[in-house]
C-alpha cells in the first residue's frame, strides 16, 4: 500500500516531476550555448558554480544539493557537468541527479502572486513578506499588515511595472 501511495503522490500531486531541476539546467545549458563555454566537464563545473553564486530561493536549494555553493556538504557537480559536456539532455540528468539525492526532486517553485489583480489586503503577512524577499527587500519598522502592503506598493514601480500599471487601486 505505501509503494501505491508513493507512486499515485509522485504521478498525480506532479505535473511535472523535478520542473525545478530541468527548469534551471535547461537555463543554464542555454546560458553555457549563449556565451560559447567550451563543453568540457571542468568550464561547465565553473560556470555551475558561478550561475549557483547567483542563484536564490529555491534554486540556490538546489545547487546545494548538487554541491555548488560554498556550504554544501557533499559534492555531486560532476554529475551535471559532465553529462552537459555530452550535450546529455536535461530531463535524464535530473532523473540520474533523483537517485542520488531525492530532495532534488521534491523542490518546488513557490506559487506566484499575481500582483496586477492580487487584492493585497487579502494576503497573509508571510506572502507579503515573500514578495518583499523576492524583490530583494526587507521592511524595516513594519509591524502590521498596513506597512507591509504600503511599502510593497512603494516598491511595486520598481519591480514590477505593468503590475503598477494595471492596478487601479494605487
Amino acid at each position: 500500500m505505501d509503494c501505491l501511495y508513493c507512486y499515485l503522490e509522485n504521478t498525480t500531486y506532479q505535473p511535472r516531476p523535478f520542473a525545478m531541476c530541468v527548469n534551471f539546467l535547461s537555463r543554464f545549458y542555454q546560458s553555457l550555448k549563449d556565451s560559447d563555454v567550451k563543453f568540457n566537464s571542468e568550464s561547465i563545473e565553473n560556470a555551475l558554480v558561478k550561475t549557483c553564486n547567483d542563484a536564490k530561493g529555491k534554486e540556490n536549494r538546489l545547487c546545494y544539493y548538487i554541491g555548488a555553493t560554498n556550504d554544501a556538504a557533499t559534492k555531486i557537480t560532476n554529475e551535471v557537468s559532465k553529462p552537459l559536456s555530452y550535450h546529455v539532455p536535461v530531463e535524464k540528468i535530473c532523473e540520474k541527479l533523483k537517485k542520488k539525492d531525492s530532495q532534488i526532486c521534491e523542490l518546488k517553485y513557490d506559487k506566484q502572486v499575481d500582483l496586477s489583480s492580487v487584492d493585497l489586503k487579502k494576503l497573509k503577512v508571510k506572502d507579503l513578506k515573500k514578495i518583499l524577499e523576492e524583490w530583494g527587500e526587507a521592511c524595516k519598522g513594519c509591524v502590521e499588515k498596513s506597512d507591509f502592503i504600503r511599502k510593497i506598493n512603494e516598491l511595486m514601480p520598481k519591480y514590477a511595472p505593468s503590475a503598477a500599471k494595471a492596478r487601479t487601486d494605487l
